[in-house]
């Protein structure tokens, strides 16, 4: 029987819809959770509504439940896929991998490889496309395509800043970021993702426009090492954005700069003001 490979990610990817219909990539959406009722991620709450409703409640989130990734995995088998590989979050911010592959050890007739990216946002949607890539090719054994999707991990860089840590503290996501003190100086600390999937503290400067004045200079230099993708993300910060957008795109080197808004779920984490910069190897 002649192998058809299914792609899934999660609503954390920052990918657009349009495009994963376009690119028939599936997706399991997160909920963001209020007192009066939840929401999917990116169906039926954007991330404005998120950062309207902070003044009144800090929602919380969760993954999707393993009733809706098996629902998705019989989907897929249904029309006629023999492996599905799903690229997700990192495991050390949310538990959608470790729940999709529980489930995933359930399912009959289908060959499941499940990735834990240890990136968010477009991070971990410069991977899904360059796992779709690899799909598209049609040349490739299905453990070929997911080791080589396992090596790209190491050429993707995230770093950004927050306004406040509040949210992190708030969602449980701090990890190894320290700055409670420092908050009260106005220290603002850049922020990446370890080897273990949590956030850490790269380095930290004495305001806001240090702050994002350091992840330019941090993404330029990865940018100068040679040919990359530059996604600029943000959250209710989109004039600042424009500017680091603007600010990267002059230099060399750079195949393809996007800009784009954080998922609600993370912003739910990261909240108003986050702005960061993904940098790719091409």
């Amino acid at each position: 029987m002649k192998k058809k490979i299914a792609l899934i990610t999660d609503s954390t990817c920052d990918l657009s819809g349009e495009l994963l219909n376009k690119l028939s990539i599936e997706f399991l959406p997160l909920k963001i959770i209020y007192k009066d009722g939840q929401f999917l991620d990116r169906i039926n709450i954007n991330p404005e509504e998120v950062c309207r409703r902070f003044s009144k409640e800090i929602p919380t989130t969760s993954m999707p439940g393993p009733a809706e990734i098996k629902e998705k995995f019989l989907q897929l088998k249904e029309k006629g896929f023999t492996h599905i590989l799903a690229v997700h979050i990192s495991s050390g911010l949310s538990s959608t991998p470790d729940i999709t592959k529980m489930v995933s050890q359930q399912m009959e007739g289908l060959t499941i490889e499940v990735i834990d990216s240890r990136l968010l946002s477009m991070g971990l949607g410069r991977l899904v496309l360059y796992a779709h890539n690899l799909i598209e090719k049609g040349n490739l054994d299905f453990t070929d395509i997911v080791n080589k999707t396992k090596d790209k991990i190491n050429d993707i860089d995230i770093h950004f800043v927050v306004k406040t840590l509040k949210y992190l503290k708030e969602g449980g996501r701090i990890g190894k970021v320290k700055g409670t003190i420092g908050e009260l100086l106005n220290i603002k600390p850049i922020i990446s993702i370890d080897e273990e999937g949590q956030y850490y503290t790269v380095d930290k400067a004495r305001s806001r426009r240090g702050s994002i004045n350091k992840i330019y200079k941090i993404a330029r230099d990865k940018i100068n090492q040679g040919l990359c993708y530059v996604d600029v993300m943000h959250a209710d910060a989109l004039e600042e954005a424009e500017e680091l957008k603007d600010r990267l795109g002059e230099l060399k080197n750079i195949k393809e700069i996007l800009l784009g808004e954080i998922s609600p779920a993370m912003v739910v984490h990261a909240g108003p003001g986050l702005l960061g910069v993904c940098v790719t190897t091409a």
